[in-house]
């Protein structure tokens, strides 16, 4: 592995800070497990419009901004925050 693949941005430094900020306990495995599986729900290729004769872009492994599934759900967990 190259240096450069082992140094983090700005905003992963800072998302990786936050992680090791929330301390131990019941709220820190809820938030870990949450981030966890949004991160596989937004790398998971999947298309709610598949069919039988294929997807509405080029491929239903397009990973893009314009997933509809993982927009929205996107949209509606940041909505839910408290800011």
């Amino acid at each position: 592995m190259l240096a450069d693949e082992l140094k983090l941005s700005r905003e992963e430094q800072r998302l990786v800070s936050a992680l090791r900020d929330v301390p131990p306990g019941e709220v820190r495995e809820a938030f870990v497990a949450l981030v966890d599986e949004l991160a596989a729900f937004v790398l998971e290729p999947r298309c709610l419009e598949m069919q039988a004769d294929g997807v509405p872009c080029e491929s239903a492994e397009t990973q893009c901004d314009r997933c509809r599934e993982a927009a929205f759900v996107l949209h509606r967990l940041r909505a839910e925050v408290p800011h």
